[in-house]
């Protein structure tokens, strides 16, 4: 007998596991997937350049010592009301850099592509320490800031003033500072002439308790955008033919009859320095909790005149830390552009006089280019006892303009007489006319 024939060999098993190519990453460049079998929105993103930084730290500030030009000292204050620097020993005076001539962040609008950002935009990393350490070249010792409550330190031992100017991954250093111009002396005015208006139907403890000395001079931390984007808004739009009532009974209903059209327009538009507020916490509109959204009435601000950061600028006032990256904003920037948008379309549909109901929205962002910034404003707050926590009221000034808003806690009832009292007037003279009239 002859030897069976041998099996036919088995099929090489699949290599897998820890080390095979299933487990190794694409080289960079290739992507297993062909792109051009993706959705489109997918495909834009991954074919979306990388976000290029644009680098705004300061060479010469990297120590943490802001020196005189004329005599090396280092307490160096902001003159008020100006954007002028000051050298408190030889009393030498100098103008912050402006950011925007600085790093051309005014140039190329037209052409933004992807998303650009600025070095002090960049990702926060959650595991960076808040508590920063300089050594002192003068004497050898060491001096700490707290980012959390300050930019600015006094060695003990020979009087140099350190300021946090290097960017550090915990969102305390933004790439540019907006000055305050307008003095504390001048707030107080504002919100007390603010109050005065107010005060008729105010709470009673808030005009007991009201000390607008308190206000605090803050910065806070903004993103601002330049964008480039086109929009596509589809609905439809009514013109009146005519008006007329029917009567039945006592009751009167006016009818209309209108033309609906099928309205669609496209826009191609930028945005140069739109604000986004980057605290969470600032950017959290609760009006059952806090009056934040009194922040945005004080706008808008001479961001154009931003300097590049030092924080010089900040000494004597306190600051709040970022702790929104890029990626969070994006959706309140996109829900802006969409406004804009539709404000840039208002001017082509006045025909239809009964308005025009948009039914579908595109957006397209073409690119982006983001630089944090810190943006003054003085402030004021009352916490009103209640429910849940009650409501904290703000009053605000923006640093630059003046331009004050606030909320100002009220006395219910007394805007409930108020409207009593109003209301019978209007009905005694609307009486008083149709006996005239008779």
């Amino acid at each position: 007998m002859s030897d069976p024939k041998p099996p036919p060999p088995a099929p090489a098993r699949p290599v897998d596991g820890p080390g095979s190519p299933h487990d190794v990453p694409p080289l960079p460049g290739t992507f297993p997937v062909d792109p051009q079998t993706l959705p489109g929105p997918i495909r834009d993103e991954l074919e979306a350049p990388d976000p290029v930084a644009i680098d705004t730290a300061s060479e010469e500030l990297k120590d943490g010592l802001n020196r005189c030009p004329k005599c090396g000292g280092t307490d160096i204050r902001q003159r008020p009301g100006t954007d002028v620097l000051v050298c408190l020993y030889c009393r030498n005076e100098w103008h912050g850099e402006r950011a925007e001539e600085a790093f051309g962040f005014g140039e190329g609008l037209d052409s933004l592509t992807g998303t650009v950002m600025a070095s002090g935009a960049r990702d926060i990393d959650a595991d960076a320490a808040s508590l920063m350490s300089f050594k002192c070249p003068a004497c050898g010792a060491e001096v700490t800031i707290n980012t959390e409550n300050a930019m600015t330190a006094r060695c003990h031992w020979c009087r140099h003033v350190f300021g946090l100017n290097e960017q550090v991954a915990n969102g305390a250093v933004p790439d540019a500072v907006l000055p305050f111009h307008i003095r504390k002396e001048d707030a107080v005015a504002r919100i007390r002439q603010f109050v005065d208006k107010r005060r008729l139907f105010a709470l009673k403890a808030f005009k007991e308790q009201f000390t607008p000395e308190n206000v605090v001079g803050v910065y806070l931390p903004y993103m601002v955008v330049d964008g480039r984007a086109s929009a596509a808004v589809a609905g439809k739009g009514e013109i009146k033919t005519r008006e007329y009532t029917r009567t039945q009974g006592k009751d009167k209903t006016t009818y209309y009859d209108a033309d609906v059209y099928q309205v669609e327009r496209r826009v191609d538009f930028t945005v140069d320095d739109l604000p986004l507020e980057s605290s969470s916490e600032r950017g959290h509109f609760d009006i059952r909790v806090n009056t934040n959204n009194i922040i945005n009435t004080i706008l808008p601000f001479d961001t154009k005149n931003a300097v590049k950061w030092n924080a010089s600028y900040l000494a004597g006032f306190t600051s709040e830390k970022r702790d929104s990256d890029i990626e969070q904003l994006r959706p309140r920037l996109e829900d802006q552009l969409l406004s804009i948008a539709r404000a840039q379309v208002e001017g082509s549909i006045r025909r239809y006089d009964r308005g025009v109901r948009w039914e579908q929205e595109q957006l397209d962002v073409h690119g982006t280019r983001w630089v944090s910034m810190y943006l003054p404003v003085w402030l004021y707050s009352f916490h009103q006892p209640g429910k849940n926590g009650g409501l904290l009221h703000y009053i605000a000034v923006n640093g630059r303009t003046g331009e004050t808003m606030g909320s100002v806690p009220v006395q219910q009832w007394k805007l409930l007489l108020a409207a009593l009292t109003v209301g019978t007037f209007l009905e005694g003279l609307a009486i008083t006319y149709l006996a005239t009239m008779s």
